[in-house]
């Protein structure tokens, strides 16, 4: 998920430098919504770990 939100922030600023700025502003807050989606899996997981939910003994 931080792969797409990556490749949609550099989308945004490409398009951005050629002057598309409704593609620029639509990646961009594409790319925002990916990213926070990927920081609370993140969060979640870290959890997760700390609380040793999952984990094989």
């Amino acid at each position: 998920m931080l792969k797409w939100a990556i490749i949609f922030a550099i989308v945004s600023v490409i398009a951005g430098v050629f002057g598309f700025t409704g593609i620029s502003a639509g990646a961009a807050s594409i790319a925002k919504i990916l990213f926070f989606i990927f920081l609370v899996v993140a969060v979640i997981f870290i959890i997760l770990a700390v609380l040793g939910i999952g984990a094989v003994t």
